[in-house]
């Protein structure tokens, strides 16, 4: 029997997991920030923000920010001075979002833009400080291999962030996050992106995704210590934070 993977609640051959994500990226590429602001009422923007603030970048840096396509990650990330950002991402239509957007904010150096897979980085063994990623882990096919890709491309000490959303709420919440996640994120993803079935993946595949303790077990074991984890906004999203052994 072929191997499967989800995508979202439906079990599809994992070969065709990386296509089926990148088709519904490009289709929500020009509205993906938009809808991040209207999911979270704009909270999205604080989580990145205590990412950037927990990795305490310094100058001189070079840091891989994956899935990382319109690049507000990588903005803040230069901002702070580090001496470059590589944004990877595995869908072109994010890339040109990303590229566009930061040429309009007047940056013309400093962010590589890079079309690759989490799954085998298109990037040198040991080269990178530091290793982003946001609410992109929940997308790759083996999530086993893009965690030994970031060890892979960081240098020993090199520093492990990952953000993104948790598959349940604190404890009372979760019928509300549930309603909002299965009724409110479709609805929006239809009136203002067009696309209402890439909303319906996004809440299923937050609700595949591994709970904090799943994942930090996976970190760890992929060759990452002194792992910590944050809960933000009521355990909606968390944050991870290790170094490359």
């Amino acid at each position: 029997m072929s191997e499967t993977a989800s995508f979202g609640y439906r079990e599809v051959p994992a070969e065709a997991k990386a296509g089926l994500v990148q088709d519904l990226f490009t289709q929500v590429a020009g509205r993906y920030d938009l809808m991040n602001d209207l999911m979270s009422l704009g909270i999205h923007r604080l989580w990145k923000a205590e990412m950037v603030d927990w990795l305490r970048p310094r100058p001189g840096w070079r840091v891989v920010d994956v899935a990382g396509g319109t690049g507000d990650i990588a903005r803040a990330v230069l901002d702070a001075g580090v001496a470059g950002v590589t944004v990877v991402d595995l869908t072109p239509a994010m890339l040109a979002e990303g590229r566009a957007r930061t040429v309009d904010g007047g940056r013309l150096s400093g962010i590589e833009w890079v079309a690759g897979n989490a799954e085998a980085l298109p990037l040198p063994d040991r080269t990178f400080d530091a290793y982003t990623v946001a609410f992109g882990l929940r997308n790759v096919t083996h999530l086993d291999r893009a965690l030994a890709e970031a060890r892979r491309v960081l240098k020993p000490g090199g520093r492990f962030l990952a953000l993104e959303f948790a598959p349940r709420a604190a404890a009372g919440l979760n019928d509300l996050y549930d309603l909002y996640s299965f009724s409110v994120l479709p609805w929006l993803g239809e009136k203002v992106a067009a696309d209402r079935e890439a909303y319906v993946y996004l809440a299923e595949s937050i609700r595949r995704f591994p709970d904090p303790e799943a994942l930090a077990r996976m970190i760890r074991a992929a060759g990452f210590g002194g792992h910590r984890h944050r809960s933000l906004s009521c355990g909606i999203a968390q944050l991870h934070g290790a170094t490359r052994l």
